[in-house]
């Protein structure tokens, strides 16, 4: 394990789960890079790729989803209703799911992370309005778009009965064993059950049945709250000052002293059928509250799905949910709450190298209501303090994971400020 240098790189292996409880080496010798490598310069401005390659824009903020309208005017107010038919705003996690058969044209799913006010609106956060608020929200989410490569070899984007954009205010169904819970439950929505929005979209996953899992990471930013901080608002990073976006100010789902369990229904990893536009995204509870960086999937050898998080602020952890049933290829509907029931544990490191994984279970490691852990609605609302609690080790800003179909599998962690094993 390599956990102290930048970028760095855990390589874990074997078991029938995707990555083993010890970390002798899997990798063999590396390969030689089969391209020349660019070299760095920081005076360049612009985007440099190896010789024999090239670049172009898919499609940028503003641009219209299904190819055509409406387009976006730098130097007048577009309203939230068009921004929330264009792209948002600084795209990152993405996916391409091809047309059967094709290798030219399919749905282009690609999350948009965060905005820049003074960007987005000509005037920037001068005279702030319910309007910006909803022009910011709409430029957040995610965007569902049909692309296609023509003879020359570009991709465009086209028109298509899949296109849709989802928003910060897009209703989205809370499943799993949170779902419902006492936690999750807001004026607005008595039962727990149905979010407006998903936010901060960072990075991604896709399933083996074909759908696209968004991740919320820095969620908190969003909120303010003046009051005092609970311990698990403190734990997820609530403050009275937020990131700056002032949604608070005309939408007070975002203001945590009106609403203090709206910021519990973020925080998750969001399901999204990209071929079925009529099903709300899902926020799925089973894996977990905290800053989702990505979700890697993949199948244990006995036909479970493996997801594999990693929460990606320093001195965080890395998490792995492992479903109770099977993947079932040829009976895909019930494929649909592979990701409602299973286990959640995160990840404990020792200084030999070896590691295990210990599940954030109610009754198990201490996750009992004489530490503060009342059921297992609250654990995963609130999985940050579960972990600390089973002593986890911290990581340097664990972020995406990946792993190789044998079950090889490698993380990484992009920080060392505050280097923590």
């Amino acid at each position: 394990l390599f956990l102290k240098s930048s970028a760095a790189v855990v390589a874990l292996f074997g078991s029938n789960l995707g990555f083993a409880q010890t970390a002798k080496s899997v990798w063999g010798a590396a390969k030689p890079f089969t391209f020349e490598s660019v070299p760095l310069s920081m005076a360049t401005d612009g985007i440099v790729v190896p010789k024999g390659y090239r670049w172009a824009v898919l499609a940028a903020w503003g641009d219209p989803i299904n190819g055509k309208f409406p387009v976006i005017s730098y130097d007048v107010i577009n309203t939230p209703e068009q921004q929330a038919k264009q792209f948002g705003m600084h795209h990152d996690g993405c996916a391409f799911f091809p047309d059967q058969g094709s290798s030219s044209k399919g749905l282009w799913v690609v999350n948009h992370e965060y905005t820049d006010d003074g960007l987005l609106h000509p005037d920037g956060m001068k005279n702030w309005s319910l309007e910006k608020v909803r022009k910011s929200q709409a430029a957040h989410g995610v965007t569902v778009a049909h692309i296609q490569k023509d003879e020359k070899g570009s991709w465009q984007v086209v028109s298509g009965p899949y296109t849709r954009r989802i928003t910060g205010y897009t209703p989205c169904a809370i499943s799993g064993p949170a779902a419902g819970s006492k936690y999750l439950q807001t004026a607005s929505d008595p039962k727990g059950r149905l979010a407006l929005g998903t936010i901060n979209n960072c990075a991604n996953g896709v399933t083996p049945w074909g759908t696209y899992l968004t991740c919320e990471e820095n969620i908190n930013g969003y909120f303010v709250k003046k009051g005092k901080v609970s311990k698990e608002e403190q734990r997820i990073g609530i403050n009275a000052k937020g990131f700056g976006y002032r949604w608070e100010e005309f939408d007070d789902r975002f203001n945590v002293d009106l609403n203090p369990n709206e910021p519990n229904r973020f925080g998750w990893v969001v399901e999204i059928d990209p071929r079925n536009p009529d099903q709300a995204p899902i926020k799925r509870t089973a894996l977990g509250r905290f800053k989702h960086e990505g979700a890697e999937v993949t199948l244990a050898k006995d036909g479970r799905v493996v997801v594999y998080m990693g929460d990606d602020q320093r001195g965080e952890y890395v998490y792995r949910y492992v479903s109770k049933n099977k993947y079932q290829s040829n009976q895909p509907e019930l494929n649909r709450t592979l990701l409602d029931e299973g286990t959640l544990s995160v990840a404990q490191f020792s200084d030999n190298g070896e590691g295990r994984w210990i599940p954030l279970v109610f009754g198990q490691n201490g996750l009992t209501p004489e530490n503060g852990f009342a059921d297992q609605a609250y654990i995963l609302v609130e999985a940050r303090l579960a972990a600390d609690q089973v002593k986890a080790t911290p990581l340097d800003r664990p972020e995406w994971v990946a792993v190789h179909p044998t079950f090889e599998g490698c993380l990484c962690s992009t920080d060392q400020q505050q280097s923590a094993w």
